[in-house]
């Protein structure tokens, strides 16, 4: 069950007629009046943000409108989509793509970055690296090496968020940084956590406003989760939310003993949503912790394992959607939610965690219409493990991980990639916190049965599933949906799959050498559309075709040029030549040489052949033309026989 949703400070207003939140007056006086807002920021950062929206007032380009040229952030548009409206790759011709171009990025280790392309460059990242290529290409046009100021809570990264001629990436050591995306010189850094104790930002920034967003990981180090909001100019911290409340916080009466509280986890591992009509940010919030004791901290444990929902300019609480409240099976959410309209013109949100659920909720309302299984899950929903052991379904390494839904709008459906793993995971209560150790609270172990994966297509407004595909490998990639009416994706084993998105059925399966456990995006460049993806991956979750870390991009085959259609032959000036070159010896009517009159051979012979004899002739002919004749040549030859086959 989910614990109760609430509407909390509403706090924004509405949308202006371009799309972009409206700092009018009494927005700003709605922020100088929120309480909560000076005990969490102070007068200094309030008054920053005030002059921050009176700048806003003036004309300001307003959020982007995303075209199908660019890739323009991790799930394409604020709103988490993940929908595509280029065309030109359709269900005819799907089959047909073809490796265009790939670069190797890394030698070794784990790549699961989303890609973003924007203008003429694609973004990525590795650990430590940030690197742009051409996208058309795949030259390498810059790369950044960070240079880590301590040890890393977890070694990975997913990504950047561009904006403004900048892009920006978190660190395995908790820090946020903005490169110039045309050099890829850095341009500021900010310690934004504490990797000492083990937070780190792996999830990719979303960007919007003139602010940057992040969140902080390391849910099982014991960490305190945040989501922070950052000046995208100078990387000035603008607000923090902590995800785990503490003291007359809303939500801190859910954590039964407050001692858990401090060390609670509620890290994000992904990238956030934001819409950017209401200025509402959502963002992915993970499991707590211990992850297998939730017999140490009774209550709901907020705001674990929910789509958490912030002002995204002041960083108040709005509402939340829990997934599954006092979670003691590690089934964060990890991946960004998606907003969307269904058939009813309804304004919904859909997240998909480890839980193995698709929920499919009322904007309106905060409660859940459906909740889908889109891999094996457990019937009936087990609370808790015992301290002997339970098979649980999904396993902590099952479900969706950190590449959640694709929603298409011309057909109303979401289709959800998916992990299908059960553990057997024993309960251990009485767990005390160890600093920058694993605060799980009991051990999981595989059932030594291989992983595989699934994509589930469910309609959007009714709940309905239109149709599933069962991978053998799982499925941790990003899948995208566009107007051609196909779906790009790639699963664990490095399998790129594109499937019709009506049926389900595969248009086209190619091994790229390496697991697609990043980005699959779609971009145009020149009329021509491409797809781009990572290759090669190392991740506990299922490590299938290691490979090399590489961005691999593929289009359909380049038209072919028809044959030019022959110049139409020139009887006129074929006869100025004729006088010029054959007359001397075959008389002015073709019939001086008695053995070889043309009019008769001009009788019987058409163009073609008559260009070939004139071309190459046989016996004692001379040979007026050179063997490997010029465009020139062949023309001139050409109407020479059109002359001929005139009749002279």
């Amino acid at each position: 069950m989910s614990a109760p949703h609430a509407r909390i400070a509403t706090g924004g207003s509405p949308p202006c007629g371009s799309g972009v939140f409206c700092p009018s007056f009494n927005n700003i006086r709605r922020l100088f009046m929120a309480c909560s807002l000076t005990r969490r920021i102070g007068i200094s950062t309030l008054a920053g943000l005030v002059i921050r929206l009176a700048f806003a007032a003036e004309p300001a380009p307003p959020p982007s409108a995303p075209t199908g040229a660019d890739w323009e952030g991790y799930n394409k548009t604020l709103e988490g989509q993940r929908y595509s409206p280029l065309d030109q790759i359709t269900v005819a011709n799907a089959g047909e793509l073809r490796e265009v171009c790939r670069v190797r990025v890394a030698t070794r280790g784990s790549f699961q970055s989303g890609l973003v392309v924007v203008g003429d460059s694609l973004f990525a990242t590795t650990s430590t690296g940030t690197f742009a290529i051409d996208p058309v290409t795949c030259e390498m046009i810059w790369h950044h090496v960070y240079r880590r100021a301590q040890p890393p809570g977890l070694q990975g990264n997913r990504g950047v968020a561009y904006l403004n001629g900048r892009v920006f990436r978190g660190t395995d050591d908790a820090r946020l940084i903005a490169l110039d995306a045309a050099t890829g010189r850095e341009v500021w850094t900010n310690v934004v956590g504490d990797a000492s104790i083990g937070e780190y930002v792996v999830g990719a920034p979303i960007a919007w406003n003139g602010l940057v967003f992040a969140g902080i990981g390391g849910s099982e180090f014991g960490i305190r989760g945040r989501i922070l909001a950052f000046d995208a100019l100078t990387g000035r911290e603008v607000w923090r939310f902590h995800t785990v409340p503490t003291g007359d916080a809303v939500g801190a009466d859910t954590w039964g003993d407050r001692k858990w509280a401090e060390h609670g986890g509620g890290g994000t591992w992904s990238t956030i949503t934001i819409d950017p009509r209401t200025g509402e940010l959502f963002a992915p919030i993970g499991n707590p912790v211990p992850d297998y004791a939730p017999q140490d901290r009774v209550g709901a444990n907020l705001f674990t394992n929910s789509v958490l929902v912030l002002d995204a300019l002041s960083g108040d609480l709005r509402w939340w959607y829990q997934l599954q409240a006092n979670d003691g099976f590690d089934h964060d959410l990890a991946a960004a939610p998606v907003l969307f309209r269904n058939a009813n013109h309804e304004t919904m949100l859909a997240a998909a965690g480890k839980d193995g659920l698709l929920h499919i909720v009322d904007r309106e309302t905060h409660a859940a219409r459906f909740k889908v299984p889109v891999t094996t899950v457990d019937d009936p929903r087990k609370a808790m493990a015992s301290r002997e052991g339970d098979r649980v379904c999904p396993g902590a390494l099952g479900g969706v991980l950190w590449n959640g839904p694709a929603f298409d709008p011309k057909r109303f459906l979401l289709v959800t990639p998916a992990i299908d793993q059960c553990m057997l995971i024993k309960s251990e209560p009485g767990t005390n916190y160890v600093a920058r150790g694993i605060n799980n609270g009991g051990t999981y172990s595989s059932e030594g049965v291989p992983m595989t994966g699934w994509i589930t297509a469910v309609d959007a407004t009714t709940g309905e599933v239109h149709w599933k595909y069962r991978s053998e490998s799982p499925m941790t990639g990003a899948i995208t949906a566009t107007a051609g009416g196909v779906l790009l994706t790639g699963d664990n084993a490095g399998n790129f799959l594109v499937f019709e998105s009506d049926t389900g059925k595969v248009l086209k399966q190619e091994n790229t050498g390496g697991a697609i456990a990043g980005g699959v995006v779609t971009y145009a460049r020149d009329g021509r559309q491409y797809v781009a993806f990572t290759s090669g991956n190392i991740s506990p979750a299922g490590f299938g075709s290691v490979g090399h870390p590489s961005v691999v991009v593929m289009a359909l085959p380049e038209p072919t040029a028809a044959p030019a259609a022959a110049d139409t032959p020139d009887a006129k000036h074929g006869k100025e030549l004729y006088g010029q070159i054959c007359a001397g010896c075959h008389g002015t009517d073709g019939n001086r040489i008695v053995d070889k009159p043309l009019q008769a051979a001009a009788a019987r012979l058409k163009v073609e052949q008559l260009a070939k004899t004139i071309a190459n002739p046989a016996g004692t002919m001379p040979k007026i033309f050179p063997a490997e004749p010029t465009a020139e040549d062949e023309r001139d030859i050409r109407d020479i026989a059109a002359y001929v086959e005139s009749g002279l």
